[in-house]
């Protein structure tokens, strides 16, 4: 099997994995790549479907999770830094219990948690043919007023040009890992956790930055299955604080890098 298209900086351990988002892809990592390949090996991947490399034959959290796990292996890795965000964070999670012996600690960077009400919706707007009107809404609210309308216009332009095949399913799928595997993969790795939270989502799927101090229903249920995970709140931006607010997102993965 042919390994995802990544791209690889710097020298020196733990090396660091970046892996995006749905509808993303690697170039969303450049400020952190810029900033960790001083001292770090790092790799930023685009997941299948995604950017340089092809779609797979399936469209799942868990190919995803194949796929970074296989690279972490072809590459020999020692122990390295998985850092996801959105649906990366769920990928960064199976790839690490596929392959715990390169895995030195976890980061997930402003995820979720579905409930298992949303697949019907999605699946009523995708009968419906709203695809990309569910999508632009989506990513629509990933933003906040203050967000730059280039960085906007370009990561909205980037979600809708990905094949609707791939996100139909990858939007089911993410779904279902939270309602039938994410409390079970966090219960089970057993490595350091940093939770990097910028947005909250309420009961009607309506996202908003949070504050300082601030916690909510997925933090709860993290620090219920994960009591030592460390979170950290970056307020006042939007889904992206790895775009809108890198120093902060820096240094948040550099202190818990520092501390495994």
């Amino acid at each position: 099997m042919p390994l995802i298209h990544h791209i690889v900086a710097g020298a020196g351990s733990p090396p660091i994995v970046f892996v995006h988002g749905l509808a993303c892809s690697h170039t969303d990592w450049q400020s952190q790549i810029d900033h960790f390949s001083t001292g770090h090996l790092t790799i930023a991947v685009d997941l299948p479907g995604h950017g340089a490399t092809p779609a797979a034959d399936t469209s799942s959290i868990e190919r995803c999770g194949m796929d970074v796990a296989a690279l972490l292996r072809a590459r020999a890795l020692p122990p390295a830094v998985l850092v996801g965000h959105s649906l990366g964070c769920r990928v960064v999670l199976d790839a690490g219990l596929r392959a715990p012996e390169h895995v030195a600690g976890i980061v997930l960077v402003d995820g979720s948690r579905f409930a298992p009400v949303a697949t019907q919706a999605f699946e009523a707007r995708f009968a419906a043919g709203e695809y990309k009107t569910l999508v632009r809404g989506l990513f629509q609210q990933m933003f906040t007023p203050r967000s730059d309308a280039r960085t906007v216009a370009a990561v909205l332009e980037r979600a809708l040009a990905l094949p609707e095949a791939v996100g139909q399913a990858l939007l089911l799928s993410l779904v279902g890992y939270d309602v039938d595997k994410l409390d079970g993969a966090l219960e089970r790795m057993a490595k350091p956790l940093l939770v990097l939270q910028a947005t909250a989502i309420n009961d009607k799927r309506e996202r908003a930055s949070m504050t300082a101090g601030q916690t909510t229903p997925y933090l709860d249920f993290i620090r219920a299955k994960v009591p030592a995970a460390h979170v950290v709140v970056v307020p006042g931006v939007g889904h992206f604080p790895q775009l809108e607010a890198p120093a902060e997102t820096n240094r948040a993965i550099e202190t818990f890098v520092a501390s495994l």
